[in-house]
């Protein structure tokens, strides 16, 4: 089954996305120092959320950037959400009112691009 289109989303669907675009902007600014300046979020299939992240870097991180330390920031990076992955599911959690089975992050340093994954337990996975 694919998911609706955003014409054909209801308004709890798409608020449910705002939501977790927002939590994320939140978490970013709290946890890492700096919010992303454009979030948004969909659905990409049935069970996984993306969360796609722009423009989030502190200035140090993109000092980082214009030394060419893109692994080293990769790696800080993936450390500190590593740290945090805690708050993160639980906010997603709470919002989707769903359970989280996995939670990935990445981020292109090049773009200053982050993605948050979520992966949910499938509907009725516990029923029977």
């Amino acid at each position: 089954m694919q998911e609706p289109s955003a014409e054909a989303r209801t308004d709890g669907e798409v608020s449910v996305l705002l939501q977790v675009s927002n939590e994320m902007v939140r978490l970013y600014k709290d946890l890492f120092g700096r919010g992303p300046t454009k979030a948004r979020t969909d659905w990409a299939g049935p069970d996984a959320m993306v969360c796609t992240l722009r423009d989030s870097f502190t200035p140090a991180e993109r000092n980082m950037v214009a030394m060419g330390e893109h692994q080293r920031l990769r790696d800080i990076r993936m450390f500190f959400q590593h740290s945090s992955e805690k708050e993160f599911t639980e906010a997603v959690e709470r919002i989707v009112e769903r359970k989280l089975i996995a939670f990935v992050s990445g981020v292109d340093t090049q773009q200053d691009v982050s993605a948050e994954l979520f992966y949910f337990e499938p509907r009725g996975a516990h029923e029977g």
